[in-house]
């Protein structure tokens, strides 16, 4: 276990040296006598040290002294890295302050000084408190006896990554059948609502199982719907229930009042439908939650079922399981097989038989446990090399055991091999509390924060973070997250403790009551994690914390919404700081300006109302994250300082109504979820400022293009130059739609025109007569999806035809061009599968009304068609492969298609129709009624009339 502590430690070791090698450290150590000597010295004795990690790494676990000397030694390289960056970021500002100064003279002043006088006297004396420390750790080594050259040599640093599927059972058939029966049949007393449990060891495959019997298609087509869930070591009921809500309706759970409001809601999404609840990773035993599951189940149809995972038959006890499903370890064959398709991918049949021999003997050591087997496997993917496999073969941590730990001895190895770069990136993953949804692009913005991607020439740090998120995903240290709403990736229970252990007191996830970790000067990484509601000694215990931790990095608060103000944190090298979720938070603290480290900011899901402008001065800062600021009205007047800021992302702080000026300076900008046209210039931006971000990502909204004077300006975007743009908003203010002005808007939106790789196009609210040759399809080629929401005055699109890759499209209040649909030529979309029309022309009686539409069409909504009364059959018997068809706020609508739907057809969906059509289709009587009586799933008004297959499928295929 040692082996893979002190692996986090080289990667320390080799963080300082990179920092020190920097170009800023470097310049500023130039010429300075003291500090070019305190250098040397600092090199010298982080080299003895690191000569000796290796015998340091065996005799921690016996040798408390040892383990003790490993921890300062981390300590003491911590500040070590603290203090280059004080120099880094020193060297940054003095840069600023020359550039900003009218003449040589004033710069060269600025520099010699200010830097040479004040900043030098600060640093050498915390350098020299560093080097005392380290010497007195070289030092130490001595003492106790530590050995130069112990260990085993090192290995090349690589990462291949490839993705395993797990839709194999290996072994698991008869278990999954088992499982399958229990789920379709009644108890043995005849109750079909009822709980089953699944028990077994940590890393046996209990979640694996469940996921297989979640997606097998007879449990699709036995249940209408199905919800995963996952407990972990805190059962929170509401968490449970706003989940199931997600479920049902697709939607994020809105916020209720009171819990009575969430129970009527809950009740209502289950009633009526025989759903499958699956509740992984339970914990607790407490009786209550069997009274829990029993209301739930009754909310639901006969044949309804909860099915839990658990290493504890103590809690199937509880849980007053009527079946419980005991796993076993995997037998040997299976257990190659496993690791066949894990370490060789294409098959065994090629490699070395002596790999192949000593890959058996590994086997065995894994004893049978899958997720050992993934690990160990991932670990030797693409590896040819057999003194390699035998050194892993032949590892002491294969017979290493730690009290008050159960991590397996191949997810040791797998941490072990892990090149150093991703070691701590992996140990940083500690700080999450268990079965936490982690976000891919979330979890690369913190690492970059952090500094622990390497800078690259050919890559954007973003992209190196997304390249070692999949390298620890092909290892099985990350895997797909089951939630049914919010997608991402978890950690296993097993792995996270591992990324625990190696991390030890430096990190912290602060649970609400639990008081097992005490937080120490030496911490660095910081996380709160509050199930609900508000507790007063929780926060006190914070704030204490806070006090204790001076040399945090890292500070999260995790989901605790209720917490109506907290006191920051006083460490002065912190690199993140995230308060996202705190509703009652309406200012920032005017001392966050001392914080100069800071690279992340969060402040999303707040009532803050404006930051301050002393924000400007953390030139560091990489990403500012403002999603959903309800209160949110202004940006700080100086944000064009933030040069560094690579990400700027403020979707659904609407009440922004306008620009920072000189917002082109900011150029590293890759994500900005919005762009504010001024009206005015003083003070704020105009649109010309986009023309200088050429780096810009993923998707753009545009604002207010009423605003730009003239088609001139808007051509100073230069958005055709933005060739990384992926989606494209453009939206004037549809309280100034004015007819006189038609013709400017169509210049304005001509020379808006973007690069030909443009995927996603919308626009909003545009008052021209028609639309510009560039929204044609020659101009846009890869166009997937285009949006066109209140346009009026458009008829048709240009040459008549659309983009011919565009697989979805949605069109609203564009009645003129709605009316003339006949010559869209859509027919020629060969890629079409999902179609929106909302507000058609009055003269629509029928649909599609000759209108040819594409036959790969899988989804179809029609909606506020006025004087619709029919849907003629020739439209709909051609469309082969509609799964769903989705008819609202269409009063006149009488009559479905003579000859029915196609066969494919799985959902129909109809609300505000003729009453004589809802009353047909409810009662199932009537020829209309037998026109869609086969169609699995009809709701009518919003209530089901039949429901037999699993909508949420469904609509997965239907929306891709």
């Amino acid at each position: 276990m040692a082996e893979v502590g002190l692996a986090f430690l080289s990667a320390s070791l080799s963080v300082v040296f990179d920092r020190m090698a920097s170009p800023e450290v470097a310049d500023f150590m130039q010429g300075r006598k003291q500090t070019e000597k305190l250098s040397r010295k600092l090199k010298t004795a982080m080299r003895s040290v690191n000569a000796v990690l290796a015998d340091a790494e065996e005799k921690q676990l016996t040798d408390p002294l040892v383990k003790d000397w490993v921890d300062d030694l981390k300590d003491v390289l911590f500040d070590a890295e603290d203090i280059l960056e004080e120099i880094a970021t020193e060297a940054l500002q003095r840069k600023l302050d020359a550039e900003s100064s009218t003449t040589v003279e004033k710069a060269l002043d600025c520099i010699s000084n200010t830097f040479l006088d004040t900043f030098v006297n600060e640093v050498e004396p915390k350098m020299e408190e560093v080097l005392d420390r380290l010497e007195d750790l070289t030092k130490q080594k001595d003492c106790m006896g530590l050995k130069v050259g112990v260990g085993g040599k090192q290995h090349p640093e690589q990462v291949l990554t490839s993705y395993v599927s797990e839709s194999d059972t290996f072994g698991r058939n008869e278990d999954n059948n088992k499982i399958i029966d229990l789920l379709l049949s009644s108890d043995e007393s005849g109750n079909e609502r009822c709980v089953i449990a699944i028990v077994g060891m940590g890393g046996i495959g209990k979640t694996n199982l469940a996921q297989l019997a979640y997606n097998d298609s007879r449990v699709k087509q036995h249940f209408n719907l199905k919800i995963w869930f996952c407990v972990s070591e805190e059962f929170d009921e509401l968490k449970v229930e706003k989940s199931i809500i997600e479920a049902a309706t697709l939607l994020p759970c809105p916020k209720f009042e009171n819990p009575e409001q969430l129970q009527v809601i809950l009740e209502k999404n289950l009633t009526r439908k025989k759903f499958l609840l699956i509740l992984d990773d339970v914990w607790s035993e407490k009786s209550r939650h069997q009274e829990f599951l029993s209301q739930l189940l009754r909310y639901g149809t006969p044949g309804s079922k909860i099915l839990v995972t658990t290493r504890n038959e103590s809690v199937a006890l509880a849980m007053k399981a009527t079946a419980t499903h005991h796993l076993k370890l995997l037998p040997n064959d299976d257990c190659w097989s496993l690791f066949e398709k894990h370490a060789f991918r294409d098959g065994s049949s090629n490699a070395d038989p002596e790999i192949k021999d000593i890959g058996r003997q590994i086997v065995e050591k894994c004893k049978g446990l899958p997720l050992a087997i993934k690990a160990i496997g991932d670990l030797l993917w693409s590896e040819s090399n057999v003194e390699r496999w035998t050194n892993i073969l032949k590892s002491n941590l294969w017979d290493l055991h730690m009290k008050g730990t159960d991590i397996l001895p191949a997810l040791r190895l797998s941490y072990k091999y892990l090149p150093s770069y991703l070691k701590r990136c992996f140990a940083y993953c500690s700080i999450f509390p268990k079965d936490y949804i982690l976000k891919k692009n979330q979890l690369v913005l913190l690492w970059m924060a952090e500094g622990f991607l390497q800078q690259s020439e050919i890559e954007t740090m973003e992209e190196v973070g997304n390249r070692y998120f999949d390298a620890l995903v092909s290892r099985s240290l990350f895997q797909k997250s089951l939630e049914t709403y919010e997608s991402g990736f978890v950690m296993h229970d097993l792995v996270n403790d591992l990324a625990n252990f190696v991390t030890g007191q430096f990190g912290f996830t602060r649970l609400e009551g639990d008081n097992s970790n005490e937080i120490r000067k030496m911490t660095r990484y910081l996380s709160y994690f509050h199930f609900h509601g508000s507790s007063d000694n929780f926060v006190m215990d914070i704030e204490d914390d806070l006090y204790k931790a001076k040399q945090l990095r890292t500070f999260l608060v995790l989901d605790c919404k209720e917490w109506s103000e907290i006191k920051m944190p006083r460490a002065r090298c912190l690199k993140v700081l995230s308060l996202s979720g705190i509703r009652q938070l309406t200012e920032l603290f005017d001392s966050i300006s001392k914080m100069k480290h800071l690279r992340y900011l969060d402040v999303s899901n707040s009532a803050i109302k404006e930051l301050p402008n002393s924000i400007c001065m953390l030139y560091n800062l990489q990403t500012l994250k403002l999603l959903w600021c309800w209160s949110l009205e202004r940006l700080p007047r100086d944000m064009w300082k933030l040069f560094n800021l690579r990400h700027l992302i403020t979707d659904g702080s609407y009440k922004l109504k306008e620009m920072p000026i000189q917002m082109g300076k900011l150029k590293c900008l890759q994500t900005l979820s919005k762009f504010i046209v001024s009206k005015h210039d003083n003070g704020s931006s105009n649109i010309g400022e986009l023309g200088n971000l050429i780096n810009l990502r993923g998707e753009l909204l545009i604002q207010q293009l009423q605003n730009v004077r003239s088609a001139k300006d808007a051509l100073d975007a230069k958005l055709k130059d933005k060739r990384y743009l992926e989606g494209l908003v453009l939206e004037w203010n549809p309280l100034e739609q004015v007819r006189g002005i038609s013709e400017s808007q169509r210049g304005v939106l001509e020379n808006l025109q973007s690069h030909e790789k443009l995927k996603r196009l919308t626009i909003k609210y545009y008052g021209g007569r028609g639309f510009p040759d560039w929204i044609g399809h020659i101009s846009l080629p890869s166009l997937c999806y285009l949006e066109l929401i209140n346009c009026p005055e458009v008829d048709s699109f240009p040459e008549g035809r659309l983009p011919s890759n565009l697989k979805q499209i949605v069109i609203s209040g564009c009645e003129k061009l709605i009316a003339n649909w006949k010559g869209w030529d859509s027919q020629i979309l060969p890629s079409l599968e999902c179609l929106e029309i909302d507000g058609g022309s009055e003269n629509v009686e029928s649909f599609p009304g000759g209108l040819l539409l594409p036959t790969t069409l899988t989804y179809l909504k029609i909606s506020s068609f006025r004087n619709l009364k029919s849907l003629d059959k020739e439209g709909f018997q051609q469309l082969t492969s509609l799964v769903q068809l989705d008819i609202y706020n269409c009063p006149k609508l009488r009559y479905m298609p003579e000859e029915g739907f196609p066969t494919s057809l799985c959902v129909l969906q109809i609300g505000k129709c003729d009453s004589v059509l809802k009353e047909e289709l409810e009662r199932k009587e009537g020829e209309e009624w037998l026109k869609v009586a086969r169609i699995p799933n009809i709701s009518v008004g919003g209530y089901e009339v039949i429901r037999t297959h699993d909508l949420q499928a469904l609509g997965a295929r239907a929306f891709n």
